[in-house]
C-alpha cells in the first residue's frame, strides 16, 4: 500500500550526525502513526533507503543533521524539486542526496519528498550523544514531521479537494 516512508540518516557515533536517527526513534515511540506510515532508521547506508523505496511511496520525508549556516538545533524542512542524476552508484550512499539520486535513476522516487533536518553543533567527535541544542531539535523535527504527515498524499482524493479549491 503506498503511502509515506520516513528515513533517519546518519552516524549515531559522531554526535549530532545522528540526529535523523534520533527522530526515527522518537517516531517509533509516537502512538499516532498510521498504517501507511513506515519509519526506516537508515544511518550511514543510504542503499537501504534506494532499496525500501523499490516498495513504492506516495512521499518520502528524510531526516538527517543539516549544515546550512544557522544556529545550532535550527530545524529547516524543505521540499526536494528535482535530484542531480546519479553519474556512479556508492554502495554506502552516506548522503541522502546520492540515495535520491539512485532511487530516481530506478524510477522509484515518490512524488513528494521533504527534508527536515538540524543544523548540528558537534559531528567530528566520537560521541553517541546529541549536543543540548541538537538534543532540543528533536521533537521540533517530530512536529515538524507530523504536520507534513497531515497534508493529503499527492493523488489521493483530499489532495484533489485540496487543488481545485
Amino acid at each position: 500500500m503506498p503511502g509515506t516512508l520516513i528515513a533517519g540518516f546518519g552516524n549515531v557515533l559522531r554526535g549530532d550526525d545522528g540526529f535523523g536517527v534520533e527522530v526515527i526513534r522518537c517516531l517509533e515511540t509516537e502512538r499516532t502513526l498510521g498504517d501507511e506510515i513506515e519509519l526506516l532508521e537508515v544511518g550511514t547506508g543510504g542503499i537501504r533507503l534506494a532499496q525500501e523505496l523499490l516498495s513504492g511511496y506516495d512521499r518520502l520525508i528524510v531526516v538527517d543533521a543539516m549544515t546550512r549556516g544557522g544556529e545550532p538545533g535550527s530545524v529547516y524542512t524543505l521540499e526536494v524539486e528535482s535530484v542531480i542524476p546519479s553519474q556512479a552508484v556508492d554502495l554506502h550512499l552516506a548522503y541522502p542526496s546520492r540515495a535520491l539520486s539512485v532511487a530516481q535513476a530506478l524510477g522509484t522516487l515518490p512524488r513528494e519528498v521533504f527534508l527536515v533536518g538540524c543544523e548540528p553543533a558537534m559531528t567530528e567527535e566520537l560521541t553517541m550523544e546529541l549536543t543540548p541544542a541538537v538534543r532540543r531539535a528533536v521533537s521540533h523535527a517530530v512536529s515538524r514531521i507530523q504536520e507534513l504527515l497531515r497534508r493529503p498524499l499527492p493523488g489521493s482524493q483530499d489532495s484533489e479537494k485540496e487543488a481545485m479549491a
